[in-house]
């Protein structure tokens, strides 16, 4: 396809505007990171590396951070089992409902946020913390809540990779005489292992700078990293260790996006 020059130049300052509308904010937030000031001020007068130095000593942070962790691996661990074994179903067998159930996995991503975050606490509250159950809101809830979400993640990946590479060669496998097992471990692993490894960080990411669903499942009891800078964000004199966090929570969710991109992307990297 040709573009005339014009074309070219209305889309080029376009791809411009929309970057610069999604990073320009985020590159301010790890500017003002570095910003002597104690309160949200621009232009910086100058720099500072006080600010991370506190962050690193304040324990409220550290914990959170961990918290995060916690929950982001968990929830990661979860949706890569569960994900995984509904790609198979859905890709390598036919069955009543296939699309139907197939359509119930994606839909968790396309709801708002705090639609699944309502329809989770009211489940956990009015249903799970009775005497039956006796489930209440913490950790276990805020992790169930991020597998909702991550679920989606590894399933599209895997699913779709399933779909690209077929039958042929696991049939040829067990024509071959190598059983289930060895079919899968040589065979169909090898196929899907960049698939899972990007769906893997791509959910763990998504996990780790969630707050809306974070926020109506956790209770009182955790505070993740992305709910201690909502709980911050209006104290006074803690605005700079506010944007060392949020600097934070951008690098460490960009990382895992990155290499997912790029495990997606190039076929050199099926091959680990």
């Amino acid at each position: 396809m040709t573009l005339s020059p014009g074309a070219r130049w209305i889309l080029r300052v376009s791809l411009i505007i929309v970057l610069g509308f999604f990073y320009v904010p985020l590159l301010l937030v790890l500017i003002n990171s570095f910003n002597t000031s104690r309160i949200f001020s621009w232009p910086p007068t100058s720099y500072t590396t006080h600010w991370w130095t506190s962050a690193v000593d304040n324990e409220g942070i550290r914990n959170a951070i961990i918290e995060s962790l916690k929950v982001a691996s968990l929830a990661t661990v979860v949706a890569l089992i569960l994900g995984t074994m509904i790609s198979f179903a859905v890709a390598r067998y036919t069955w009543f409902g296939r699309t139907s159930i197939s359509f119930l996995f994606v839909l968790p991503i396309a709801l708002p946020g705090i639609v699944t975050g309502v329809a989770l606490q009211n489940a956990f509250i009015n249903v799970l913390s009775t005497d039956s159950f006796q489930i209440q809101l913490g950790f276990w809830t805020v992790a169930i809540g991020h597998t909702t979400f991550c679920i989606v993640v590894i399933f599209n990946n895997v699913v779709a990779r399933l779909r690209r590479t077929g039958q042929s060669m696991e049939e040829a496998s067990m024509d071959l005489g190598a059983s289930t097992f060895q079919t899968f471990r040589l065979v169909t692993f090898p196929q899907i292992r960049s698939a899972l490894l990007a769906g893997a960080l791509l959910a763990f990411g998504l996990s780790f700078d969630e707050i809306i669903v974070t926020q109506l499942t956790a209770g009182a009891g955790i505070e993740t990293l992305p709910i201690w800078i909502f709980n911050n964000l209006s104290r006074p004199n803690v605005a700079p260790l506010v944007n060392v966090v949020a600097a934070l929570v951008i690098i460490i969710s960009i990382i895992p996006v990155y290499f997912a991109q790029r495990l997606s992307d190039d076929p050199a990297h099926t091959r680990l």
